[in-house]
């Protein structure tokens, strides 16, 4: 859907502005709201959010940032963000992920988006080629800011909706920029060893086959949901699979998902010192630091080991549990005929479900011809909103969603779940 922004008659704004395609999970959020508004019971798993009186803040997070204020921590921070914290920063992902970076390839910003545009911005001009995957979050509104060129893949159910090696090496040839994300946001999904280990030769091959003045293809890879990985999964980054990926590799980081702190908005970004700084001139004429309370309060707050220990163990465990009885409800429907599925959680806070009616009636006899059908009759009759992978890219087919837990009571499962049997079994 294109947001078309003509004011008073014929009043003509900028052509980003006339082009940019409208979020079709804004546009699904506005009609769970009507739908509340009007007294209606919904289960809200759209939102890639936390209900923070279910997942609050760590409670010394939350105190250090009441004393930051206190203590007149209310003006301008530096512009890479306070040494204090990027050192904090530096001690935090040395200990927690193996990752050895200076101060001065560390860039603190107002969360990770404002840092995910910066590199844009700053590696990728006109006509460039992106490589990213469908689904994911954003990356095609990104490509289209900067006016780069779209390499979109999409990733495979067998895959768990990661891409592989194969499926990115045809395009790496002159591409600037691959967009990559693990835990993945929509999926929940996570990259194996080896094919992570497959992709970043790729990388590095194809760098080393450039000559000198040539741009380099560089690797962002967003793992803002590292932390929260379940059973046997295991987070993999590039740089501890293969030292060489350091000087390729952007990561976008940050406490947003990691302490369910996403209104605190600190995000960092780690990579080469002269990409950095380019991002940090970038932000600073956006204006998108952290506040200084909060970078003051995460500075004290990193270094708190048994505290940051202590919340994990309960935080991940809340939401395994929602994960997995969302799963297992999925997979016994499944058994017992209904065209759903589900893949098994690996990380972060969403489940990648399938409900597969396109094409069957209602009870009203009202057919439900597309996936967008589906998605509207799920919501109308079963109350159940969830984003459809077609949200993030994918194919306007495709009958995959994203079902996030952030906002999910425990005691509303079983309801939700019998919700929703009873609307397809209307269904023929």
């Amino acid at each position: 859907m294109l947001l078309n922004f003509k004011l008073m008659g014929n009043v003509k704004l900028s052509v980003l502005a006339e082009t940019l395609k409208g979020s079709e999970i804004v546009r699904l959020g506005a009609t769970i709201k009507e739908k509340i508004k009007q007294g209606e019971k919904i289960y809200n798993y759209t939102i890639g959010d936390f209900d923070s009186s279910i997942f609050p803040i760590p409670a010394d997070l939350e105190a250090e940032i009441i004393n930051a204020y206190k203590a007149g921590f209310t003006t301008y921070p530096a512009a890479e963000g306070n040494l204090d914290l990027r050192e904090a920063v530096a001690a935090f992902m040395l200990l927690r992920g193996g990752l050895t970076y200076a101060t001065n390839e560390i860039l603190i910003a107002a969360g990770g988006r404002p840092l995910i545009y910066a590199l844009y911005r700053a590696v990728v001009d006109k006509g460039d080629k992106v490589i990213y995957p469908a689904p994911s979050w954003n990356n095609n509104h990104y490509v289209h800011f900067t006016e780069g060129e779209h390499v979109m893949l999409e990733a495979k159910k067998e895959n768990n909706f990661m891409l592989t090696a194969d499926q990115i090496a045809p395009h790496l040839k002159g591409a600037t920029l691959l967009s990559l994300c693990s835990p993945l946001n929509p999926t929940g999904t996570t990259f194996g060893k080896e094919e992570l280990s497959a992709i970043c030769k790729l990388v590095i091959e194809e760098n080393k086959s450039r000559v000198d003045g040539v741009k380099k293809l560089y690797l962002m890879y967003d793992q803002i949901y590292w932390t929260l990985t379940f059973g046997d999964t295991v987070h993999y980054n590039p740089v501890t699979l293969n030292p060489a990926m350091k000087d390729y590799t952007i990561f976008i980081d940050g406490i947003s998902k990691t302490f369910a702190a996403t209104g605190v908005r600190v995000g960092w970004a780690m990579g080469p010192a002269e990409v950095l700084a380019k991002m940090r001139s970038i932000n600073s004429h956006l204006g998108a630091w952290s506040p200084m309370a909060e970078q003051k309060a995460v500075a004290r707050f990193l270094g708190k080991t048994e505290a940051i220990d202590k919340y994990f163990i309960h935080f991940k465990a809340e939401i395994n549990e929602r994960l997995n009885r969302i799963f297992n409800g999925f997979q016994q429907m499944k058994k017992e005929g209904f065209a759903v599925d589900a893949i098994a959680p690996q990380a972060a806070i969403y489940l990648t479900i399938q409900i597969d009616y396109a094409g069957k009636t209602t009870a009203g006899g009202k057919l439900l011809a597309s996936q967008a059908d589906v998605t509207s009759y799920i919501l109308d009759e079963a109350k159940l909103a969830v984003v459809p992978f077609y949200a993030f890219g994918a194919n306007a087919s495709s009958s995959w969603y994203r079902l996030s837990v952030g906002t999910c009571k425990k005691e509303e499962i079983d309801e939700m779940l019998g919700a929703l049997k009873n609307a397809l079994k209307k269904l023929n």
